[in-house]
């Protein structure tokens, strides 16, 4: 693991533009500035855009406008992913040059056959910590003649991390150092649960794990503040950083905002907003206050 070098620390903030912040966004923008106030350190804010179809120039302002009505303050020029996808292909066919990553031809349609056709025989299919079934082996296991027949042919496809492969070019046991509001301590990673996780998509040249820890990497990021449904993903944004020889940040993983239900806050669901409590009369206060800061 390379070790970073202890200097100022440095936060950071990283919403996608794919819909209007909300009471969980809140809190967790509050946390990384207060937390990077504290020691004198660093706040930064990212956009995190790599979905071209759903992120918007309108929802990226909405952003920076709610930020700036709660006090949010940070480091300007804000960094945008849609600015670095050749920084992301270069990551990306280091681990296809290294035999680490392979494409994947299936299509949600193909996934949900294969699955439903095993699962019909009585055979549990292996999930990840989020509920959804692991990619197949069928791609993995084509042989390297039919991969280039299809990909000579223009047949659209991802490509995915050979998790078996990685684990075994990555050496050692793989943990984090994490100080949230869960487990503490140093924390082993087990980034097999995921399976063979996407690296990029035809319609998007990076995947979220990809393109997370280059940006951390990028913006020397010493401490990573984001919500406990994050907490399992860390396993694999650990691999990929041993795998590309990356840094790893200090890891805290906060409490989730809950709506009467107990379901986490979502923009898909169209969970209240930061600019509708605006529109309604509340202040900044009042924010942190109904957050619980």
């Amino acid at each position: 693991m390379t070790a970073i070098p202890r200097q100022k620390p440095v936060f950071r903030f990283a919403p996608s533009p794919n819909g209007p912040l909300h009471l969980g966004h809140a809190l967790s923008a509050f946390l990384n500035q207060d937390m990077a106030a504290l020691p004198g350190g660093r706040f930064l804010l990212r956009i995190e855009d790599i979905d071209l179809t759903r992120c918007t120039p309108e929802l990226e302002a909405g952003i920076y406008a709610d930020l700036e009505w709660l006090g949010i303050d940070w480091e300007r020029p804000v960094r945008r992913q849609s600015e670095h996808f050749a920084e992301y292909q270069t990551a990306l066919d280091n681990l296809i040059g290294r035999g680490l990553a392979y494409p994947s031809f299936m299509t949600r349609g193909d996934i949900k056959a294969r699955v439903s056709a095993a699962e019909a025989t009585g055979k549990p299919w292996a999930r990840d910590p989020d509920g959804s079934p692991l990619y197949p082996p069928d791609d993995r296991e084509r042989s390297a003649l039919d991969r280039q027949q299809l990909l000579a042919s223009g047949t659209k496809h991802a490509w995915r991390l050979d998790m078996a492969k990685a684990l075994t070019a990555a050496g050692s046991a793989i943990s984090w150092e994490e100080t949230g509001d869960g487990d503490r301590g140093r924390i082993a990673a087990d980034p097999g649960a995921w399976g063979d996780v996407i690296l990029s998509r035809s319609d998007a040249p990076s995947s979220y794990h990809l393109s997370v820890v280059l940006d951390d990497a990028l913006q020397e990021v010493t401490h990573v503040v984001r919500g406990l449904d994050l907490f399992h993903s860390t396993s694999v944004h650990r691999l990929l950083q041993t795998l590309l020889g990356l840094p790893a940040p200090i890891y805290h993983h906060h409490r989730l905002i809950t709506d009467d239900d107990g379901r986490k806050l979502s923009k898909s669901h169209n969970d209240t907003g930061i600019a509708e409590l605006r529109e309604r009369g509340l202040s900044p206060a009042d924010i942190r206050r109904l957050v619980g800061l």
